[in-house]
């Protein structure tokens, strides 16, 4: 081979290589690690909450052995319910929606990072297999007080 050829080799590899790659890691994320873009899952009047169901009662119902359905309201500038118990080994699905302006719902060390719009109700699935607590946080900027915005999921032994 030519020393032009080598050099244009040498460029058209990572060219095909990097973009393979980042293919290769999307694909790695969507399918094998479970992470995908949250859709809402319905909608609600964010001025009647109080009256709507589930919503009207906001906190954590067992739906079957190891399964629980977590119920959120947020609203400037904290989660109804504060805090989620849920035993080790649970799938807690969380159904959240906001009362008064645009936040955000990650549980640090699970999947679950959903925006919350009022009116629209956002829904996510994590599994608690390792004791300890996870930290709830807003993470779209709500306010003066948004960083007082916190949570937490307690998964008991």
């Amino acid at each position: 081979m030519k020393r032009e050829q080598l050099y244009e080799l040498a460029w058209v590899l990572p060219s095909i290589a990097i973009p393979v790659g980042m293919l290769v890691a999307l694909l790695v994320t969507a399918f094998g690690m479970g992470i995908h873009v949250p859709t809402h899952v319905g909608t609600v009047d964010p001025q009647h909450l109080a009256t709507t169901p589930p919503f009207d009662k906001p906190g954590v119902v067992e739906t079957a052995p190891g399964t629980y359905h977590a119920t959120l309201v947020a609203q400037v500038w904290f989660f109804e319910p504060k805090e989620i118990r849920v035993p080790v080994g649970s799938e807690v699905t969380f159904e959240a929606t906001s009362r008064d302006v645009i936040h955000g719902l990650r549980i640090q060390g699970t999947n679950v990072n959903l925006m919350i719009v009022p009116g629209q109700v956002s829904r996510a699935t994590a599994r608690f297999d390792r004791p300890g607590e996870y930290l709830v946080v807003c993470h779209e900027y709500c306010g003066l007080g948004h960083h007082t915005m916190a949570g937490k999921v307690i998964v008991e032994p």
